[in-house]
């Protein structure tokens, strides 16, 4: 996509993070590394679906460090950061590498009760991000990010009955305006300045699927709604501020070895069905996780 796997860096990707209904435990560390990889032929530019021969194939490569540490058993806190390299097969615009955007959530867990044959529970999360480096947003498609400062809230439900479950969230993300290397640009009207508005964007995410203590396998259905936006134009190249919507679905494997408590293996892949000014990307990760426990050691007699 153009910029969905940006805006979403991760978003596919779970290991206690925050997407999942799963807390980890007081003291607990959860620390991994994800690679994940993306790519596009076709997108949409506007609601017209189409090809370019000047881009060719359009990848994206990230390769993110990510960790949560338990507050409490319904408080953690979770950080994150992608290395973001891109690349277009054809035409001579080169790819883009570097440093993305910090992001950094909290999590609570403030109600789970008993319902029926199952156990309801419900989450909070806050989250803000902001760029590590002075990469720049105007060189769409292949740049790393939107350079867009964010805050975000999401309300998260969970339904578990045995070993079966089923989640749904939703968030608001507000986006701070950008700057941009030049002194004038065109949407709809032109714009004498290098300041860009960015719309807010809103995003529903519903997943159902298996959980145990070693195995976590989801199917999931993903749609974002930008707040705003102006539709790309003609033969012209994408913008940080065009309205950029997606329906994906995907899958989560996540298995926790036996033979060495705390590692797991992660696996992901996801398929974009519609979008708006995206591209119909598939793409794949996979990663490792180790959980640390930082709880106090009682001193021995």
């Amino acid at each position: 996509m153009l910029l969905f796997c940006l805006l979403l860096i991760g978003k596919t990707s779970f290991a206690q993070t925050d997407q999942d209904a799963i807390m980890m435990a007081k003291n607990n560390f959860c620390v991994g590394g994800m690679y994940e990889y993306s790519s596009w032929k076709n997108y949409w530019e506007g609601t017209f679906k189409r090809d370019n021969l000047n881009l060719g194939k359009v990848s994206t490569q990230s390769y993110s460090l990510m960790g949560n540490y338990g507050i409490n058993d319904k408080l953690n806190i979770l950080v994150g950061a992608p290395y973001i390299q891109t690349k277009a097969s054809a035409g001579t615009l080169h790819g883009l590498k570097g440093m993305q955007d910090i992001s950094l959530w909290v999590k609570w867990l403030p109600v789970e009760k008993s319902l029926g044959n199952g156990t309801f529970s419900l989450y909070l999360l806050g989250g803000v991000s902001a760029p590590l480096s002075n990469y720049t947003a105007d060189f769409l498609p292949l740049s790393i990010g939107l350079r867009s400062k964010t805050l975000s809230g999401r309300l998260l439900a969970d339904y578990q009955v045995g070993n079966f479950f089923a989640t749904a969230s939703g968030t608001y993300t507000l986006r701070s305006n950008i700057k941009i290397d030049r002194t004038a640009y065109y949407t709809n009207e032109l714009h004498l300045t290098n300041e860009v508005s960015m719309p807010d964007v809103a995003w529903f995410n519903v997943r159902t699927g298996y959980r145990s203590t070693y195995l976590i396998a989801e199917a999931l259905l993903s749609n974002l709604t930008t707040l705003g936006g102006f539709d790309i134009r003609k033969n012209d190249m994408p913008f940080a501020s065009n309205k950029m919507n997606a329906l994906s679905a995907g899958f989560n494997i996540k298995y926790s070895l036996k033979s060495v408590p705390g590692l797991s293996l992660i696996g992901n892949g996801s398929f974009t069905l519609s979008g708006r000014n995206v591209g119909q990307s598939n793409a794949f990760g996979g990663g490792v996780f180790y959980i640390l426990d930082f709880t106090p050691k009682k001193a021995s007699n």
